[in-house]
């Protein structure tokens, strides 16, 4: 007897996606784009198959190249591995890659998401890509990066949604990671109507650290806290200060200030 052909009603099969994204790569000149695209295939290539992962071109329409970055859908059954050990030894690449690269060739810093939901291949029909590209294009991971950057000299900023985090983190499959390595947060993208919960790593930043950074208070009081009552400390108070004794260039305040006082008293 044959098959019944798929009905609208169906759900597909769950997928696991991992989208990327290089920090500036519109701003690299064109003469050196496709070498640094080359080296950004490469360190994620090694990545995968360091931690034995399948390379998904092996894999009809499941590896998508958005030019300066791309999107990977994997087997549901290996979200967790997207998470721990990926992200470590892709950071680990990335690092290494900083180390040896010359002089003359850019950075790669990455912005990166993981998510778990229905997804058909090859067409990609399915909310989960869409999903995925709002996440990696949300502020709190472009914010993230920044941190890292500035604060540790960071190259990786990941944010995991609520769905992948609840069945890899949560549910214990990731060894060396636990909900102490994640700020609990909300991803909004501008322009676009989402808010998704959301869990932020940057390797080598505690919770701690970022949300001060991720969320600041504004200076006139209200609005959203800074940070969780977990992730406050002596070293890591609930609002956020910022205080220019001098005129400002190239200088970056990280997310936004919604209420500015300007004090222009001379002492």
């Amino acid at each position: 007897m044959p098959l019944a052909p798929p009905s609208s009603v169906d759900v597909p099969p769950e997928q696991a996606l991992l989208a990327v994204d290089m920090q500036g790569y519109s701003r690299i000149p064109e003469a050196k784009m496709a070498p640094v695209r080359s080296d950004l295939d490469e360190v994620l290539t090694h990545a995968l198959t360091h931690v034995g992962l399948q390379d998904p071109r092996d894999r009809p329409g499941a590896y998508k190249d958005t030019g300066d970055g791309a999107i990977f859908v994997m087997p549901a059954k290996d979200i967790a591995r997207l998470v721990d050990p990926l992200l470590k030894q892709v950071h680990t690449a990335l690092v290494r890659y900083d180390r040896e690269r010359p002089a003359s060739a850019p950075a790669i810093r990455l912005r990166a998401a993981v998510h778990v939901g229905p997804l058909s291949l090859p067409d990609h029909r399915g909310d989960a890509i869409n999903e995925v590209c709002r996440l990696l294009d949300s502020q709190v991971v472009r914010a993230g990066l920044t941190a890292a950057r500035e604060h540790r000299g960071g190259f990786l900023s990941v944010v995991v949604s609520e769905a992948a985090f609840r069945r890899t983190v949560r549910a214990g499959r990731t060894p060396d990671l636990d909900e102490n390595h994640f700020l609990r947060t909300t991803a909004r993208v501008h322009g676009k109507v989402f808010e998704e919960p959301c869990w932020l790593f940057v390797p080598q930043m505690t919770p701690a650290a970022l949300a001060p950074l991720i969320h600041p208070k504004p200076l006139g009081g209200g609005g959203e806290t800074a940070a969780p009552a977990s992730a406050v400390g002596p070293n890591n108070p609930p609002g956020t200060v910022f205080q220019f004794n001098g005129e400002m260039t190239d200088t970056t305040v990280v997310n936004e200030v919604r209420t500015m006082r300007i004090d222009r008293r001379r002492i």
